[in-house]
């Protein structure tokens, strides 16, 4: 793994030894987490996930796929869909992978689809889920409703489903994906190289995680950030939400 991009892992809080003075893991009563359905919305107060089915395309590919958005597929495993066939392809794909949960973003306010992201890499055994596939529409990007589109699937899964890992990754070279990460409370574990080849070149990739243990504080950190009170008439946020360490032992 290279140098460090953002914060880095804490030490293990709880420390055992067994009789041939090796160090253990901390303890776990673990009763194994549950699969996210992919007939359940995820309700919040600016955006809902949905299933992402037919019914979307038309939104998406209106949100998504014009001339100058270009760069939003840049670091995603799919080209630009040039017309509303090739999205379609793309979320009839995502609705039937029995390896992902996929889903439209949808803004309360206008009933629209406005991006899309995905819930993979599920293992409900060892309590390990990934976030990823995402990409928000111009109208989502860098605002209070992609936030809370985060915060619902991350309370989905811990608090919902049980997970006691939920992960991010993405291509090391793409800033914005490193920085969301941070930002949303995510800390960094490191860099795969030459981890996958995806059109036609390289991929680094930088992978992050929070854990059960850092859940609450981070679930915390997102509530006091997306409260009302943190925002003014106008609709911008008075405290930003930022990268914060992770406790030590």
């Amino acid at each position: 793994m290279s140098g460090p991009v953002g914060v880095q892992l804490s030490a293990t809080r709880t420390r055992a030894t067994n009789e041939h003075g090796q160090l253990l893991g901390r303890p776990v009563d673990w009763t194994p987490a549950t699969a996210p359905a992919s007939d359940v919305v995820l309700a919040g107060a600016g955006v809902r996930l949905e299933p992402i089915g037919h019914q979307h395309v038309d939104d998406l590919y209106a949100a998504t796929c014009g001339k100058d958005d270009d760069p939003l597929w840049t670091y995603l495993f799919w080209d630009r869909p040039r017309d509303r066939d090739e999205l379609a392809r793309i979320v009839q794909h995502g609705e039937a992978d029995p390896g992902q949960v996929m889903y439209a973003i949808v803004a309360v306010e206008t009933g629209r689809a406005v991006g899309f992201c995905s819930l993979m890499r599920i293992d409900p055994t060892m309590g390990s889920i990934e976030v990823g596939g995402i990409a928000f529409g111009r109208q989502l990007q860098r605002s209070r409703a992609a936030t809370e589109a985060m915060a619902l699937l991350m309370r989905h899964a811990f608090d919902e489903l049980g997970y006691r890992r939920y992960e991010w990754k993405c291509d090391s070279l793409n800033a914005p994906s490193r920085r969301a990460a941070i930002r949303l409370g995510f800390i960094w574990e490191g860099r795969f190289r030459n981890a996958l080849v995806y059109k036609g070149r390289n991929r680094d990739t930088d992978w992050f995680s929070i854990t059960d243990l850092e859940w609450p504080r981070v679930s915390q950190e997102l509530d006091a950030w997306l409260d009302d009170s943190n925002f003014d008439d106008r609709g911008s946020q008075r405290v930003r939400l930022a990268a914060r360490p992770p406790e030590k032992d």
